[in-house]
């Protein structure tokens, strides 16, 4: 009988599911959920930077995915030996003892902050600046050294502090907290004691400030200094943290009946997409994954050897065991990347929705038309005129700061900014100046992990942006000045994913084979233009000085 594995991995508006033969890595079948109720924008308020989602959207289309990729592959249920959940992150619920979370039990219905916060959610930002002074004046350990030295808004512990002083009720309901990636899991395997549950090294590790140097988690006496109530939950969290490659348990009788499976599928600890997405595409020493989607992680591994005690400033942590059980994995990022985009979109999509839309002069259908022919034909006609673009034009200049700046060095309430504009300049031109703004944040990320000794020989990159957009991946790495691949599958994390439950699953003796022998081929490959890589150079001097000038101003 073949072996097959599912690798789920949920991002910030879907959920796709994969199922693999893990004789050769062939993808059987697929299957993509879209989230009802955040489709809806229902819980957020994107003005107040708050970004919440229902678990019943995850729930919902774990259900839905993998029934769909089982009856579409015709596999037989015995032969599908283990599933992995990976998740965007840092995005942490509030749970019951039992698991359940907060939102899902009486009174918390309708209770955003009974809700899953997503990594996108910035309402944290006092509390994230309230952990960075105390871990440099306390007086003792700085427990964000091996998170880049800087604590963020978008992770766990800024976002649970912001939570229990906005909201009592929440406080005194939650018997503990966990990050999307182990909620699924402990679904999955049907646990009914949250205490029990394996939790993620990558969550951990590079979001709540866990390490081996400490023991585990910052220590009561550190957590109390910025509420009592941190210090009291501590001990309703866990100690000790686990790799995906390892199984978490395995698929419980309700949900094997619901999928159509066995009990004896094993179910691996959970991981962050982005890690998932490495392993995806064969992650090796001084090669820089870039996952480009809404936002970017940028992800290498090192060996202990490489890095010992060094501490690399400004991203977004170094840990033992994160991406590659046995590594060092090293996690950067930018806050937007198809979300600076996006945005751009939106405004240009404003007249449509608030005037031609309430037009009397044309039909219903006519206007249903018109708006999916507007829309999706938007960002690849801006995107044809900016290349045309000479780069000899009086360009604007834009910094990417539109949701804050993830790494280098977090500071979420930066904001972004244009300058340059004339008369002259069109939605093409700024379109390219965003474009551009993208490129070089990315950049800022290489220039420091070289100035931190982590050497890059190679940028693979994966996502959304990395297989549509030839020209920002042009662009991209006429910025970096270096060659890029781009992996072949639409799926790269979901892959990662199923490379872990494979060696979970004991398919696999590690996850480096597994890997070799199961990760993405690779479609395209861009290299840097001689003559154009002159001409960002002196563009990236205008980015620097735009970027000097607003973060002084803060």
């Amino acid at each position: 009988m073949k072996n097959y594995v599912i690798g789920l991995d949920y991002g910030t508006d879907s959920v796709r599911a994969v199922l693999i033969d893990t004789a050769n890595g062939a993808e059987l079948a697929s299957n993509v959920h879209w989230y009802a109720r955040w489709r809806e924008g229902k819980y957020c308020n994107p003005a107040a930077n708050q970004f919440r989602q229902h678990p019943l959207d995850h729930i919902e289309g774990l259900e839905n995915t993998i029934k769909a990729v089982v009856k579409e592959s015709g596999v037989k249920p015995e032969s599908v030996r283990g599933i992995c959940v990976d998740t965007t992150g840092s995005s942490p619920i509030a749970v019951a003892k039992n698991g359940t979370p907060l939102c899902l039990t009486p009174g918390f219905e309708e209770n955003p902050n009974a809700m899953m916060v997503l990594w996108k959610d910035h309402t944290a930002i006092a509390e994230a600046e309230e952990i960075n002074t105390l871990a440099r004046s306390w007086g003792g350990e700085d427990y964000t050294k091996y998170e880049g030295g800087i604590y963020s808004s978008e992770w766990f512990w800024a976002k649970i502090l912001h939570i229990i002083r906005k909201d009592a009720a929440v406080l005194k309901g939650a018997y503990s907290w966990v990050e999307h990636c182990d909620l699924m899991t402990n679904i999955l395997i049907g646990n009914n004691d949250i205490d029990t549950l394996k939790r993620s090294r990558c969550a951990a590790g590079h979001k709540a400030m866990w390490h081996e140097d400490w023991d585990g988690l910052p220590p009561t006496a550190f957590l109390e200094k910025l509420h009592p109530h941190l210090a009291e939950l501590r001990s309703r969290l866990y100690a000790d943290t686990y790799t995906s490659d390892l199984p978490a348990g395995k698929l419980s009788a309700a949900w094997a009946e619901k999928l159509g499976l066995t009990t004896n599928t094993v179910i691996a600890v959970g991981a962050f997409d982005a890690h998932a997405g490495a392993v995806g595409v064969k992650v090796e020493e001084h090669s820089l994954v870039r996952v480009m989607g809404t936002s970017t992680c940028d992800m290498m591994v090192a060996s202990k050897d490489v890095i010992g005690n060094n501490t690399v400033r400004g991203i977004c942590g170094q840990v033992n065991g994160s991406i590659i059980p046995g590594m060092i994995g090293l996690e950067a990022g930018q806050s937007a990347f198809g979300d600076v985009l996006a945005w751009f979109k939106n405004v240009l999509m404003w007249p449509f929705d608030n005037l031609m839309q309430n037009s009397d002069s044309i039909t219903a259908d006519q206007k249903h038309k018109l708006a999916l022919e507007y829309e999706q034909n938007l960002i690849l006609t801006l995107a044809r005129q900016a290349e045309a673009i000479p780069l000899s034009e009086n360009l604007p200049t834009a910094l990417d700061w539109i949701n804050g700046r993830r790494t280098p060095d977090a500071n979420q309430a930066l904001k972004s900014a244009i300058s340059g504009l004339s008369l002259g300049t069109q939605a093409p031109h700024i379109f390219k100046a965003l474009v551009h703004s993208i490129c070089f944040g990315s950049k800022k990320i290489v220039d420091r992990f070289e100035e931190e000794g982590v050497k890059i020989n190679k940028v693979i990159g994966i996502g959304g942006v990395a297989r549509k957009s030839p020209y920002i991946m042009q662009t991209l790495a006429n910025v970096l000045n270096r060659p890029i691949i781009v992996a072949a599958s639409d799926y790269a994390p979901a892959l990662g994913a199923a490379i872990y439950a494979a060696v979970a699953a004991g398919l696999y003796p590690d996850v480096q084979q597994a890997s070799n022998m199961l990760a993405s081929s690779f479609e395209a490959e861009y290299y840097p233009q001689a003559e154009q890589v002159v001409v960002f150079e002196k563009l990236m001097e205008k980015y620097e000085a735009l970027s000097g000038f607003v973060e002084g101003r803060e």
